[in-house]
């Protein structure tokens, strides 16, 4: 069956984050793991296989329109993937805040320049995307992100994966990876791209501080997962918990304001030092209020990283809708270098 995902426009994210939940273990996979990658069934494949069929014609079908395969990867009727060709190496998509499939304009670009590498690219659904994101958490977040990495290795013979966030799917990313889950072994490198500060930017809106107190004042009632008002935020239910996560200071989504301290930075971020990671910052971001300084930001942000890959995009723009062409470039020739190569097997 040839499937495609199509949309009519191409969305723009907005400031951050998605995803979400599962409390699915990943105990039995790592079990069947151990016992060795032959112990697995083989995966049904169903449709156009880049990997053995010559009539395979890349992952564009047209504008807005992709070629490839459309899995479930846990329980949850959100927890659906899209992987455009069939190869053992995957780069997978985090995107931001109402993020879902298809969320920035360089995907398109980006898939056709990874599949010509021998590379799919992997997009997916969690409990936060779209307007979910309010009642998830990063916590949750890493849990699905987790399974569908353990999908790809359990039923994709996946040989390692490159994660790529956009906004607060940078977010996502750093949690994740201190979580030391199981699979987080697999991921080879890291691509933050828009890593910014969704409390700096909601610190700029008139009603944040009066609804960050709400907040505070619900959670010290134990009332945390109870959802604020509409005012809160207009694009989404949103809990007290998830409120405060994003905009109070040093709340748990709290990781790359610029008023946090070389220390504090380090705190949250220096584990990312044990994975290859490229930082992409948009020096137009427009969610990055004006009295920043974007080029010390970065600077800092990639040193708290024990020195991680700087690209600067002049003029770009949060989602790099206008600098498209830069973006695919920065990102491919960082797979291309600190991606997987082959079979490296991270447990030994």
């Amino acid at each position: 069956m040839n499937l495609s995902l199509s949309s009519s426009t191409s969305s723009s994210s907005s400031l951050s984050s998605s995803s979400s939940s599962s409390s699915s273990s990943t105990g039995s996979w790592l079990s069947g793991f151990v016992r060795g990658r032959s112990d697995r069934p083989a995966s049904v494949k169903m449709g156009t296989n880049s990997g053995d069929s010559g009539d395979y014609d890349g992952p564009v079908v047209w504008k807005n329109q992709f070629r490839g395969i459309l899995f479930k990867y846990g329980p949850k009727p959100i927890q659906v993937a899209f992987k455009t060709g069939n190869y053992k190496q995957q780069v997978i998509f985090i995107g931001g805040l109402t993020d879902g499939f298809l969320a920035t304009e360089y995907l398109e670009p980006l898939a056709i320049a990874l599949d010509r590498e021998k590379w799919s690219l992997v997009q997916l659904l969690m409990s936060s995307s779209y307007t979910g994101f309010g009642t998830s958490s990063l916590k949750q977040d890493a849990m699905e992100l987790d399974q569908l990495i353990s999908h790809l290795i359990n039923k994709e013979d996946s040989e390692g994966v490159v994660l790529l966030g956009h906004s607060t799917g940078c977010q996502d990313i750093v949690h994740y990876m201190r979580t030391n889950a199981a699979c987080s072994r697999a991921v080879r490198a890291a691509i933050l791209q828009a890593p910014v500060s969704d409390r700096e930017y909601r610190a700029t809106l008139p009603e944040t501080a009066s609804m960050i107190d709400l907040a505070s004042s619900m959670i010290s009632e134990g009332r945390g997962s109870e959802l604020m008002p509409r005012g809160a935020d207009p694009t989404a239910p949103i809990t007290a918990n998830r409120y405060h996560s994003l905009c109070a200071y040093m709340g748990d989504d709290d990781m790359f304001s610029s008023d946090l301290s070389d220390d504090q930075l380090r705190q949250r971020l220096e584990h990312m030092s044990n994975t290859p990671c490229q930082v992409i910052f948009s020096m137009s971001d427009e969610y990055v209020p004006d009295y920043v300084d974007k080029k010390a930001l970065v600077d800092r942000l990639c040193r708290a990283m024990g020195g991680a890959e700087k690209v600067e995009i002049e003029y770009g723009n949060h989602s790099l809708s206008n600098r498209v062409d830069e973006a695919v470039k920065a990102i491919i020739d960082f797979v291309k270098r600190d991606g997987p190569k082959g079979w490296d097997d991270p447990w030994n």
